[in-house]
């Protein structure tokens, strides 16, 4: 079985617990304003390469990454939906730990066998609010709230991924309810808050791309800390982390 991939990384420390070899898919239907990888949005992008070559791969840094595992992201992941559960269950049978980073938009339905194939899902909830989270990535919401409630449903592991972008998805509403939402959620190990960063703005000028935050701030720890806080209010574990 083959698929697309934009690249591969042998040494990855925050796409997941301990040291992991991460696979960047090549494809992505989300337009997200902050994006640090649009040159994986197109799917005909990347190049093509085979499960057994992957494997290949993972197996030459199978003695560092046996405490940490393999973490498939993007792009999006479950666009590639039948390569990426081969490429978990190859893993599994090398006793390695899989985690799917995905942004949730998909059919429920071609995601789960996906899901059940692997042991951590780190998903990312980019805004709440209908609107504002449709400004940010240009989709509806509606998929990855059902997905979310779906992985609390199956009582799968899940870290939750929010990216805290000053004068957007700061909106103290917002943020409320994205903590109230997640409140409800039974499977939730830990949130981690992302500052926003500009340092992918160089790939959309490469790529002729307009970037509409070009004069955003990135967040200051202050504003992270004040936002780890309100999720830490609604009991949630929640902790700054590495910005995107």
């Amino acid at each position: 079985m083959s698929g697309r991939i934009h690249s591969i990384e042998t040494f990855g420390t925050v796409d997941g617990p301990g040291i992991r070899f991460i696979v960047f898919t090549q494809g992505c239907p989300l337009r997200c304003l902050y994006c640090h990888n649009p040159d994986c949005r197109d799917t005909h992008g990347g190049k093509e390469v085979t499960v057994d070559y992957l494997l290949g791969e993972i197996k030459k840094c199978q003695s560092y990454i046996r405490k940490g595992g393999v973490t498939v992201s993007g792009g999006e992941p479950l666009m590639q939906p039948e390569f990426t559960k081969e490429i978990f269950d190859r893993c599994h049978a090398l006793g390695l730990h899989t985690a799917l980073d995905t942004s949730g938009y998909c059919a429920l339905e071609v995601a789960k066998p996906v899901l059940d194939s692997a042991d951590l899902v780190l998903l990312d909830l980019k805004s709440y609010i209908p609107e504002l989270y449709y400004q940010v990535t240009h989709v509806s919401i509606e998929p990855t709230l059902a997905m979310a409630r779906y992985l609390s449903d199956i009582n799968k592991p899940v870290w939750i991924r929010f990216v805290l972008v000053p004068h957007l998805s700061d909106n103290l509403d917002n943020i409320q309810q994205l903590a109230d939402f997640i409140a409800t959620l039974t499977n939730v190990e830990r949130l981690e808050v992302l500052p926003f960063h500009k340092m992918g703005e160089y790939k959309w000028e490469q790529l002729g791309l307009p970037y509409a935050l070009r004069d955003t701030p990135p967040a200051s720890p202050e504003l992270v800390q004040q936002t780890v806080n309100l999720f830490c209010d609604r009991g949630i574990k929640a902790l700054g982390a590495t910005g995107i």
